[in-house]
């Protein structure tokens, strides 16, 4: 039996990992390297520019905030985690960091001309509410845009990782229920959500962002060391679980992407927007 003493709730773990200083410095400096292809698409997508003021809900360590203020947007950036916003208080000098819920803001109705959420709908409680808070602070005609990983029905890293795990994972390891990690990846799901929350000429589109390695186990260490659910189902493993899912993720590297030196890893991601009515 595992000694991993599952979490009360999905609010509790999420809040308790990201604010791990080693799993928020790991997720900025390695995690962050495919999620920072994506930055300038959830730019476009909110039209930011000079004269716009842009809140980045889950803005984590900073990275859309600051592909929002290269812009030349007026940057409000809200997380739960202190440690995250250490980081992005020092990284991008040029924008307002605040602690938050993201669930239940402290802004005004109709405060901003443009809401980002870069990979942080996986990581509430609540998702449907994060999007009608996000409507709520929006003004008429103000763009919200998105981002989630594609699930595993695609060639990506996540679907590498946590296939091993739960073909090789030790079953007494879990999560407490909580969203998807790759729910609203899906229109089916994410346009009504969106349009029920007060938004309209919802789109989608997929950027390939991909992480280049030089060890095939590295999915498995990305995610291991510097993300809360993946390293939540990781860190507790029995070392023989442990062992026996890095190798597969290894195999499933070497089968996919070939023999190396160097692997290019594809953990495309899907950027969600759409305009408050």
């Amino acid at each position: 039996m595992s000694s991993f003493e599952e979490p009360d709730t999905f609010a509790a773990l999420e809040k308790r990992e990201w604010t791990k200083a080693d799993v928020a410095q790991s997720y900025a400096h390695v995690f962050a390297k495919a999620a920072d292809m994506v930055v300038p698409h959830l730019v476009s997508a909110v039209h930011a520019k000079t004269g716009v003021s842009a809140l980045d809900l889950c803005c984590g360590h900073g990275n859309v905030a600051a592909g929002l203020v290269a812009a030349g947007a007026q940057v409000t950036g809200l997380d739960f985690s202190s440690a995250m916003l250490d980081m992005a208080r020092v990284a991008v000098p040029g924008a307002l960091f605040v602690e938050g819920d993201a669930m239940n803001l402290r802004f005004d109705d109709a405060t901003f001309d443009a809401v980002t959420i870069g990979f942080g709908m996986p990581h509430v409680p609540d998702p449907p509410k994060v999007l009608t808070e996000a409507r709520r602070v929006l003004r008429p005609g103000g763009r919200l845009a998105f981002s989630v990983w594609c699930g595993p029905e695609v060639d990506t890293a996540l679907g590498y990782v946590f296939g091993a795990i739960e073909l090789l994972g030790d079953p007494n390891v879990a999560l407490p229920p909580g969203p998807g990690a790759n729910d609203y990846a899906d229109p089916q799901l994410a346009f009504p959500v969106l349009k029920a929350a007060g938004f309209t000429d919802c789109r989608q589109s997929m950027v390939a962002s991909e992480w280049r390695v030089d060890d095939p186990g590295a999915p498995y260490d990305i995610f291991l060391e510097g993300t809360a659910r993946g390293g939540a189902l990781l860190r507790p493993q029995p070392p023989e679980n442990a062992e026996a899912i890095r190798s597969a993720v290894v195999a499933k590297v070497l089968d996919k992407h070939g023999s190396g030196p160097q692997w290019d890893v594809p953990i495309p991601a899907v950027v969600t927007a759409a305009v408050a009515v």
